[in-house]
């Protein structure tokens, strides 16, 4: 007797399958299910071989979806968000809620976590979990609960929460070793910059600063390039160089003297920060607290 064709699959088979579509990645896909990326391939096999139908089209390093594996995915994504959701609104009752977060890697580690203690502090049994990516997760297939993103106004989803100012910041120390009163003494120093791979991740460009300054052909002594913001703010601090500093991320470290401002004032930016809630995550108490504490923190 012949199987009938809307026989499900084994749910494990297409949780696998949902990661695998989502990262495009078999390894990032193990790393997610804490499984070897051979047991997701192997598992990704036996959901085709089940199907009768290719869902992937694999290259040298890369691999696609094809047309039946873009409408699985798409079915997926939202099934299994929806259950995410559903389970973890009747799990019992241990009365710890889990808060899902994502949002860039600066802003995670310059700005949000040296004040999630407060947050912890003030709301007892929520747990949080944090994703500091440049990918735009999507919130209700990824299981995520708000966003804090980053971008231009028109161009991103959400509230604004903080607008952003640019300005040359750097070490005390470094004050001490080399005359910098002012733009053009910039010459004499390194300047620390930000590339993101490929366009993506969060630009830190001298040259429309030093435009604005009046000093579009500056050359410093020499650049140090990074691929994350974090890590040239890491640098600043060690003395090694001059970077621009992106208010409100580096505040704190402006408040307790750890980075200093040479010259006065800074420019505005084209680019703010903003909070996206999944909306049938705000029913939840632990959203909305999330939510109401990162206003009060923001307007603090």
């Amino acid at each position: 007797m012949p199987k009938p064709v809307d026989r499900l699959p084994p749910l494990d088979l297409l949780v696998t399958f949902e990661a695998a579509a989502r990262q495009l990645s078999f390894t990032r896909a193990a790393d997610e299910r804490f499984l070897t990326q051979s047991a997701v391939s192997r598992q990704v096999r036996a959901l085709e071989e089940d199907l009768g139908v290719a869902l992937f089209r694999r290259g040298h390093r890369r691999i696609e979806l094809t047309e039946p594996g873009r409408r699985l995915h798409a079915a997926c994504s939202e099934l299994i968000g929806s259950l995410r959701r559903t389970v973890a609104s009747i799990r019992a009752p241990a009365r710890r809620e889990t808060l899902a977060l994502t949002t860039t890697p600066g802003f995670a580690s310059l700005w949000l976590i040296p004040r999630l203690a407060d947050f912890t502090r003030e709301h007892p049994g929520v747990d949080v979990r944090l994703d500091a990516s440049f990918e735009t997760r999507g919130l209700r297939a990824e299981g995520f609960d708000l966003a804090i993103r980053y971008g231009r106004p028109g161009h991103v989803e959400g509230r604004q929460v903080f607008a952003e100012a640019i300005l040359p910041v750097c070490s005390p120390k470094l004050l001490r070793q080399a005359p910098l009163a002012r733009p053009a003494d910039l010459r004499q120093h390194v300047l620390l910059q930000v590339v993101g791979q490929g366009g993506a991740g969060m630009p830190v460009e001298w040259g429309p600063w030093l435009q604005a300054a009046g000093l579009p052909d500056l050359q410093p002594r020499a650049t140090l390039s990074f691929s994350g913001y974090g890590e040239a703010i890491a640098a600043a601090l060690a003395g090694q160089g001059v970077a621009l500093g992106r208010r409100p991320l580096v505040d704190t470290l402006l408040k307790r003297r750890q980075l200093v401002t040479p010259f006065e004032g800074s420019t505005a930016s084209s680019r703010a920060y903003f909070l996206l809630v999944e909306p049938g995550a705000r029913e939840r108490p632990a959203v909305r607290a999330f939510e109401a504490w990162l206003l009060k923190q923001a307007q603090a």
